[in-house]
């Protein structure tokens, strides 16, 4: 398979991971691993993986959050519902049948993330042997490295939209609960074991009947993949079966697992054999026929020139006795090397030593085999031959001699070279098929992860959304009521305005000075005719001290008849004083008190006739 260079940065963070939290990633794909990385530096908005070290250092808490992201727990109840239905329907009542009924079934779940597929476990074999027997009978081993993942499987507890695959009538049946959330059955959560296991590192767990690892394998690499899969057969009885996800395959242990459904990936181990035992059948090799021991018959002689494979006999004495046509074409031998010693000819040294076999053929009695001696020659390359050294002669009798006998083998040479490098190729192209298949189905349980981010966002954003709704209906009905008390405000500034307007016609229009104080003695009202007998406007007296005024108007005399209290004593006082008009001439004027009734502000009001103008009474 082809591999991308190892970034030796992130080969440090990872060899960091494995050093400060004892868990090791070095298993795992690297385009997967990266990319769940990555998004937690974008998420974290670092640079390098560099940074991204110097941060985990700091922030312990950072960890936990990180193996979450890699370890990406998508997981449902009866997922790929018609594997399912074909495991509960023909291979555990395979497993049932094969056990006594005495016998415990053993059952792993290994990958289990937050516990959904060991329940369906639970439910598949509480279905098929009855809710009483399974609690004495079953066990369920599930297990995971995710320890978040494992306490929210201990629970059993889920929310009604993680149920939506489970059938109603399971449903009803094996979860209890109200509400939002229903919880797995506690008797029958007992059969289910959960715990942290990690299927790089830990031992496999033992005499198993099914083993269930459901798109977990897809994340490591073919080395790892290997050394689980082979975990995963040491852990299962001889009868046990394997059930994995959609996205894997074993197309390179055949030597294991045979495939029992290969759409659904449900397969069943290969118990593997004793090699020991399978050597000590193997058949023994014939010897040659004993005919051919009878040296210089006419007949043999015949038969041996007209074999097309190269042959040549060499008696006890070490001399060659016969050579056929086809060794003296293939080996550049003539008939005139017969009766010659067999060391003095070449081919007893090349291409490979003929001497020490025929030694060894001769004293130990049976046939000695070479296989694919490469001959070289300048004319026609390379060539190949199994070379076969046979004694000629009954066992209990005495030796005749040896036969060695060329078969040439360069084209089933070539042709195994040939399928070997097709077997490899096609290896690859599996490995890297079910590469890109794991890779799609990772990136396929991301996106799954993403869209249900994305579906808490949305609802998270849908109740906010309604709180801003709520509280825009609550400002609306607030501007409502702020519209009525303004409009009433406005009814109500309009009618003190009109009343200020009517009261000040009246009091401008009366022939007497009208001036008005309040408990403080400041000069709240100054009309038209007190403007002409001071010669003072009431924008410049309006809001001072009367007392302070320079009006003409004796202040020392009338300063104890401004006491609101005296005046409400005696309600018709009244006084005249000698005081200087506008003009600078001496008038006469009566002065009268009476108090102001307002519950706010109380005061005096001040009317100032002249009594010289004959209008004001006779006191």
């Amino acid at each position: 398979m082809n591999s991308t260079p190892a970034d030796p940065t992130f080969e440090a963070l990872i060899d960091y991971l494995g050093r400060s939290r004892g868990f090791d990633f070095s298993g795992y794909k690297r385009p997967t691993l990266t990319r769940r990385v990555c998004k937690r530096l974008d998420e974290l908005q670092l640079s390098s993986f560099s940074d991204y070290v110097d941060y985990l250092e700091v922030h312990a808490d950072e960890f936990e959050l990180l193996f979450n992201t890699i370890l990406i727990n998508v997981t449902s109840f009866y997922r790929d519902p018609a594997a399912w239905n074909y495991l509960a329907g023909t291979v555990v009542p395979r497993i049932l049948d094969n056990a006594s009924s005495d016998e415990p079934i053993r059952i792993w779940s290994a990958g289990c993330a937050s516990g959904e597929e060991a329940y369906t476990l639970a439910m598949v074999f509480a279905e098929a042997i009855g809710e009483a027997e399974f609690r004495t009978r079953v066990k369920i081993y599930a297990t995971d490295v995710d320890e978040e993942a494992l306490a929210q499987a201990r629970a059993g507890s889920y929310a009604l939209k993680d149920l939506e695959a489970v059938p109603a009538e399971l449903r009803d049946r094996y979860f209890e609960g109200s509400g939002h959330d229903r919880s797995f059955r506690a008797d029958l959560r007992r059969a289910v074991i959960f715990g942290r296991h990690d299927l790089t590192r830990d031992a496999p767990i033992s005499r198993l009947d099914l083993v269930t690892c459901r798109n977990a394998l897809m994340y490591f690499n073919a080395e790892t993949q290997a050394t689980i899969i082979r975990r995963l057969h040491f852990g299962l009885n001889p009868d046990g079966y394997l059930f994995l996800g959609r996205a894997e395959m074993l197309l390179t242990h055949g030597d294991l697992f045979k495939p029992l459904n290969t759409p659904f990936r449900v397969f069943k181990k290969i118990p593997r054999r004793d090699p020991y035992r399978a050597a000590a059948g193997v058949p023994g090799k014939p010897a040659l026929a004993e005919e051919r021991a009878e040296r210089g018959s006419a007949m043999y002689e015949f038969a041996v020139q007209a074999m097309r494979i190269p042959q040549l006999i060499v008696d006890v004495d070490g001399a060659v006795v016969a050579i056929n046509d086809a060794a003296c074409t293939t080996f550049d031998l003539a008939a005139a090397d017969v009766g010659r010693p067999f060391q003095d000819l070449e081919i007893s040294y090349r291409p490979v030593d003929l001497r020490t076999p025929i030694d060894n053929a001769s004293t130990e009695r049976h046939p000695i085999e070479l296989r694919g001696v490469e001959r070289r020659s300048a004319d026609s390359g390379s060539r190949f031959f199994d070379v076969l050294v046979a004694p000629l002669g009954p066992r209990r009798q005495p030796l005749l001699g040896v036969a060695v006998t060329f078969v040439d083998v360069t084209r089933i040479k070539e042709l195994q070279t040939e399928l070997k490098r097709t077997s490899q190729e096609l290896e690859t192209a599996y490995e890297e098929l079910q590469s890109s298949n794991e890779e799609l189905e990772t990136t396929n349980e991301e996106l799954q992860s993403t869209v249900e981010e994305l579906e808490t966002t949305n609802e998270e954003l849908q109740s906010t959304n309604e709180e801003l709704e709520t509280t825009n209906e609550e400002l609306r009905s607030t501007n409502e009521e702020l519209e009525a008390m303004n409009e009433e405000l406005q009814v109500r500034t309009d009618e003190a305005n009109d009343a200020s307007a009517y009261l000040s016609s009246i009091v401008d229009g009366v022939s007497v000075g009208v001036v008005v104080v309040d408990d403080k003695r400041i000069v709240r009202t100054w009309n038209l005719i007190a403007e002409e007998m001071w010669g003072l406007r009431a924008d410049e007296v309006v809001g001072r001290p009367l007392l302070e005024l320079d009006s003409g108007l004796p202040v020392d005399q009338i300063r104890s008849h401004l006491e609101f209290g005296a005046i409400m004593d005696s309600p018709a006082d009244e006084i005249v004083v000698d005081a200087t008009n506008r003009r600078g001439r001496p008038v006469r004027c009566r002065v009268r008190f009476a108090p102001l009734q307002s519950a706010e502000r109380p005061g005096v009001v001040m009317l100032i006739e002249n009594v010289a103008s004959g209008s004001a009474r006779q006191s």
